[in-house]
């Protein structure tokens, strides 16, 4: 009974993991948190477009944007991430820019989560946690 019980608990979390990736990643993201600081005022954004495996977003610098690749049910990463040149405003600016990038370089998993009070995701990778709100819904 206690395997059934556990089996089922891991299904219900693979299949819901996969749901949020198809059916509620879609849309644009504000960064909320990274490695524990708040960092709203940098004003970050992700936008997923899971249909066609596209990200763009505002590194706090700069526009960027690159082609989400699976290496895994949960490992994603944005190899060839594309990003305008220019200067950061505020020593914020370039810490938020530079650990955006790493996180999105060296492969990510996403969790949906709940921190500070705010329902959102986490993206975490072996060096950085980003945690993001939804800024608005497609319904």
């Amino acid at each position: 009974m206690l395997k059934k019980i556990t089996f089922m608990t891991l299904m219900f979390t693979i299949f819901h993991t996969q749901a949020l990736v198809a059916n509620e990643l879609d849309g644009t993201w504000h960064l909320r948190a990274m490695d524990g600081m708040e960092v709203r005022k940098a004003r970050a954004l992700l936008e997923f477009n899971m249909e066609e495996m596209k990200l763009s977003g505002f590194d706090a610098c700069n526009r960027i944007g690159g082609t989400l690749v699976k290496h895994t049910e949960t490992n994603t990463t944005v190899p060839m991430l594309r990003s305008t040149r220019m200067a950061c405003r505020q020593k914020i600016h370039s810490w938020v820019s530079k650990r955006l990038h790493e996180t999105l370089k060296e492969g990510f998993i996403i969790k949906e989560e709940k921190k500070y009070g705010i329902e959102g995701i986490t993206l975490k990778s072996p060096s950085h946690e980003l945690f993001f709100k939804r800024m608005g819904r497609k319904d």
